[in-house]
């Protein structure tokens, strides 16, 4: 298709798009109380509909007293019996497809349900908006010159009783209109291969001689990837191997970490940045606005949303509460209603309002990803600027990291232990641990609380980790690639642990400390 041509179809979409998001940011309680008698009265006759008695609800307040949170644990027997290809009990129809996800927060797999209506108007045309943000903001980008690089899951598409499984990104790829896939690289045949460490080189083979004009994918994989072009290519920066390379569009993991190391091999302050907030759950909120940090949350995607401030999640005081109700600056959990059938469901991230009008968020972690033993309520958004800011200070580089308790025996306080990867070692990692604890104590005035004259917690333990152990231990447990994460931070030390066994010989700020 000649360039000319993507260009006017795209600029007709893009004012067309512009002028649907304006109407949600203007009216968001009535876009979003609509959307929510939508889903009810589309699924008012299946099991669910029936068992809640959909047809009698006719707002918010009878929605809310009517159907309880639920878990994944919860639905997951319904979901199984969805997947051998029984229809109608969730939502209308069939479900054909279900995302596989990453067992981050738990140690079995979950099955997330992605129905056709999510297919097209949330998952794809999450895509699409994101496009239209990005050339808004850059009318004179040259996005549609060249193709995409695009970085999905490491796992087939499997089938079953009709049903389909396999991770998001490769639903995504496996489904996609064929302009998208003209307009991607690599192939579909190359993106969808199941061995992650044979799938990277190939992709690098493929790719190099294209023309790329954008990145897509999660920063701490796409980074393993583009050293390896690099690697290949002789090349000192991205620039050299693709010289029209003008955007990263990027989501899963907090991209802060890996900041500078992007810099390094993007060295061009033109260069632009655009997030999305995503999960296999759905597509949730896009940068709308170019150098910004702020996520536009998106309300017209068939996601009706509830919240849960973290000060009372899981206790006998939790209230759940709709988005006119949110507060700027509050750690909320996200509750969603989908239009794949998942009724005011625990995705299990959190986030903070920046603004209410329009509404913006920041992911700021995990509901089961944070450390609060002591009563310090550490949560990744923490973790991840202290970490910044102690890398800054101290010259070096993290290419990953994780957290536990250290949990007190007898007269002995906690502590928080810490296994960090480095890029670049700081120099002397007993001042880098300073750092890292000044940092938290700045950002955490709960940690602050709690470390004041080592009342309850000790100088945090830092280990810096043998080279590649975090892939290593993704390879040992079947997580290489896609949408797979390392998790950041947890209240248990089985992740702490099973890394120390792995690790081999590692050097401690404790080890420093007693030289």
């Amino acid at each position: 298709m000649p360039i000319p041509l993507v260009n006017s179809i795209a600029s007709w979409f893009l004012k067309k798009r512009i002028h649907q998001m304006e109407l949600f940011m203007k009216y968001p309680q009535e876009v979003q109380n609509e959307l929510l008698r939508s889903l009810i009265h589309k699924a008012r006759h299946t099991e669910i509909g029936k068992k809640y008695d959909f047809s009698e609800i006719h707002n918010y307040q009878s929605f809310a007293e009517r159907v309880p949170i639920h878990s994944y644990e919860d639905y997951e027997p319904t979901i199984e019996r969805s997947r051998r290809g029984e229809s109608n009990i969730f939502w209308p129809g069939a479900i054909k497809l279900f995302a596989k996800s990453s067992g981050t927060t738990n140690a079995k797999s979950k099955f997330i349900p992605v129905s056709e209506d999510s297919l097209e108007s949330c998952h794809y045309a999450a895509g699409k908006d994101l496009l239209c943000m990005y050339l808004n903001n850059n009318p004179q980008s040259q996005l549609f010159t060249g193709k995409s690089l695009r970085l999905g899951g490491s796992k087939e598409i499997y089938k079953n009783n009709g049903t389909s499984y396999g991770d998001l990104s490769a639903i995504l790829i496996d489904n996609m209109p064929f302009w998208a896939e003209y307009s991607s690289t690599p192939s579909n045949e190359v993106s969808l291969m199941s061995d992650w460490e044979v799938k990277m080189q190939a992709i690098v083979n493929e790719t190099i001689k294209e023309k790329v004009t954008s990145l897509a994918g999660v920063p701490s994989w796409m980074l393993v990837l583009l050293n390896n072009v690099l690697e290949t290519s002789g090349k000192d920066n991205l620039f050299e191997v693709w010289p029209s390379l003008e955007v990263y569009f990027h989501g899963g993991v907090n991209f802060d970490p890996y900041a500078p190391q992007y810099n390094k091999i993007l060295p061009n302050p033109d260069f632009r940045y655009y997030e999305i907030y995503n999960a296999s759950e759905g597509f949730f909120a896009c940068q709308d606005q170019n150098d910004s940090k702020e996520l536009l949350l998106m309300l017209d995607y068939g996601i009706f949303y509830e919240f849960i401030s973290m000060d009372t999640y899981n206790t006998s005081q939790q209230k759940v509460i709709p988005l006119d109700e949110v507060e700027i600056g509050v750690n909320y959990a996200v509750i969603i209603t989908t239009n794949a059938g998942l009724w005011r469901y625990k995705i299990g991230d959190t986030v903070r309002f920046t603004s209410t009008s329009p509404y913006r968020i920041k992911v700021s972690g995990r509901t089961k990803h944070h450390i609060n033993v002591f009563g310090e309520e550490l949560i990744i958004e923490n973790s991840d600027k202290a970490l910044k800011k102690a890398s800054l200070v101290t010259g070096s580089e993290i290419i990953d990291y994780t957290a536990a308790p250290i949990f007190m025996k007898g007269k002995e306080k906690g502590a928080h232990e810490w296994i960090i990867e480095f890029k670049t070692p700081p120099e002397n990692i007993e001042h880098f641990t300073i750092e890292l604890d000044m940092a938290l104590q700045q950002l955490n005035s709960d940690y602050e609380a709690k470390r004041f004259n080592n009342m309850t917690l000790n100088m945090p333990k830092v280990h810096s980790a043998r080279e590649k152990l975090f892939y290593d231990w993704l390879k040992k447990n079947d997580k290489l690639g896609g949408q797979h994460k390392i998790p950041r931070l947890s209240n248990k030390r089985c992740y702490v642990e099973e890394l120390l066994e792995m690790s081999g010989t590692t050097l401690t700020s404790d080890d420093l400390l007693e030289k």
